[in-house]
């Protein structure tokens, strides 16, 4: 990704496709909510979670189909053609992966809502990890051949059971069919003698594919808070998890340990300032990684410098704007959501109030800060009393790093690039009807600075100021997850229970 040299070309979003669409007036459970959303590395596969524990997988359609019967050269130019289109997606199979579970030691439950999925493909087969708050789970997806029984004979002759051992062994070799896999396509068996002949007392047919996924690995009890991020490594043998206060680094064969890279756990509590909110592998350095903090704070490390990484780490803080600071300020600077470009050279965050582009060569300040919630400014007392201030916005860039792109209040997918050194932005209401609307905040705007204290230790005495004004935007629908296909654009966001996708 090159910023700042030659502009990118605008991109026209459309619709493409929505999976469980809402009638109008339908009540939507929040065990069906979708809460974490993921492309597979090559495009060809989307997996989606909610919070009643499911993953439903969603496998790219466009072209395969027709490949094998391509015989003609006019035949394979079509479908050429058909392959630059934008990626449509069906369902392929959907699974359980976490129930809820009750913790006695502690009197805790624990929700099996997905907090992330993550694609991983050890040995070129297909895994996928999935976690919510104590437990992470690894997934093999594999497809399978659907067979049934074509035609039976509905009044079989009956004979003794050592003539038909006998019969069966001395004809097995000459008449019995079968396939290298072990099914039986067809089986006909013959009886010789005085007696009528019986033919297709059985045949199997194979009528398709069918993925069935079956855990591998289960890694359980290494977090004593909830994990909010789990990421693989470049090496594709180790991931992290991380929790408030701890990273921990995986095998992806080995479920009973881990190792622990990142403590932030003081040895007194009221110490605590700050927690980690994020966290995510290099794209191709497999001894760097990311975290972020609720301070506003970005700390990049190496783990070849020491077995513990919370010390020597290179920090990426907003350092031009530290004069004004409020009750809020702290609430609105934490980091929801970090994510490397595949340059390995910029990271995409996502405070409540903004969207910001860092260079990992640039400690001090962003590259850019595109502005989502700034006419929100007004309102952060009525957003911190129905607890709307702490919802957790995620973000995502395209495969070129051109491109960035988060969800808001009332539905809305904000879509940026980074033209020449200039902000562009676009707004879509989530929906089959596409709906642009003009955002005229959308530019660079002045920074904002982070406190050092945690905000949950602050109190709401002296701090209860009430606004008469309405809210100008729906905060009971808000897109929260979304991904971008990392090959073309195209972006899967969700609102609710609806996943809709959008190309340019």
């Amino acid at each position: 990704m090159t910023l700042g040299t030659d502009p990118p070309s605008p991109l026209d979003w459309k619709f493409s496709q929505v999976f469980g669409e809402r009638i109008p007036g339908e009540d939507v459970q929040d065990i069906d909510t979708i809460s974490a959303i993921e492309f597979e590395k090559s495009g060809n596969y989307l997996a989606v979670g909610d919070q009643g524990g499911r993953v439903v997988i969603f496998e790219r359609n466009d072209g395969k189909d027709t490949l094998d019967h391509c015989l003609h050269r006019n035949e394979l130019e079509q479908l050429d053609f058909t392959a630059k289109q934008h990626p449509e997606y069906l369902y392929k199979t959907e699974f359980q992966s976490h129930e809820p579970e009750f913790d006695y030691l502690r009197s805790l439950e624990i929700e099996e809502k997905i907090n992330k999925v993550r694609w991983c493909a050890p040995n070129g087969s297909l895994f996928i990890l999935s976690t919510n708050d104590k437990t992470i789970k690894l997934w093999k997806v594999k497809d399978r051949k659907v067979k049934i029984v074509k035609e039976i004979d509905p009044n079989p002759l009956v004979y003794s059971e050592n003539v038909l051992l006998a019969e069966r062994s001395f004809m097995s070799r000459q008449h019995q069919k079968s396939v290298a896999n072990g099914y039986h396509l067809e089986w006909t068996e013959k009886i010789s003698g005085n007696g009528p002949t019986q033919e297709g007392c059985a045949k199997i047919t194979d009528v398709g594919d069918t993925a069935a996924t079956r855990c591998r690995k289960v890694y359980a009890h290494a977090h004593d808070y909830n994990i909010n991020s789990i990421s693989n490594n470049s090496d594709g043998e180790t991931f992290i998890s991380s929790d408030d206060l701890r990273i921990n680094l995986w095998n992806l064969e080995i479920s009973n340990q881990c190792f622990n890279i990142v403590d932030m756990k003081p040895s007194n509590m009221e110490d605590l300032t700050e927690v980690i909110t994020s966290a995510e592998f290099h794209p191709f350095h497999c001894n760097l990684l990311a975290y972020s903090s609720s301070r506003g704070f970005i700390r990049l490390v190496d783990m070849r410098q020491s077995a513990l990484c919370d010390h020597g780490a290179m920090i990426l803080r907003d350092g031009e704007s530290r004069s004004f600071k409020s009750f809020f300020t702290e609430i609105i600077s934490s980091i929801s959501n970090i994510k490397f470009a595949t340059d390995g050279r910029h990271i995409l965050s996502r405070d409540y109030m903004n969207l910001k582009l860092w260079d990992i060569r640039m400690e001090t300040s962003p590259v850019a800060v595109y502005k989502i919630h700034e006419h929100l400014q007004p309102k952060l007392s009525d957003l911190y009393n129905n607890d709307s201030i702490f919802d957790k916005f995620e973000c995502c860039l395209s495969g070129d790093g051109l491109h960035f792109a988060t969800g808001s209040y009332s539905n809305l997918l904000r879509i940026f690039s980074h033209r020449g050194g200039s902000k562009q932005g676009m707004t879509i209401e989530a929906g089959k009807n596409l709906n642009r609307k003009q955002q005229p905040h959308a530019a660079l705007q002045a920074r904002r600075s982070s406190l050092s204290n945690l905000t949950r230790v602050f109190s709401r005495q002296g701090h209860e100021n009430s606004y008469n004004n309405e809210l100008v935007c729906d905060l009971s629908t808000k897109l929260l997850h979304l991904a971008w296909h990392p090959r073309t654009n195209l972006i899967a966001c969700a609102s609710g229970s609806s996943l809709f996708m959008y190309y340019a």
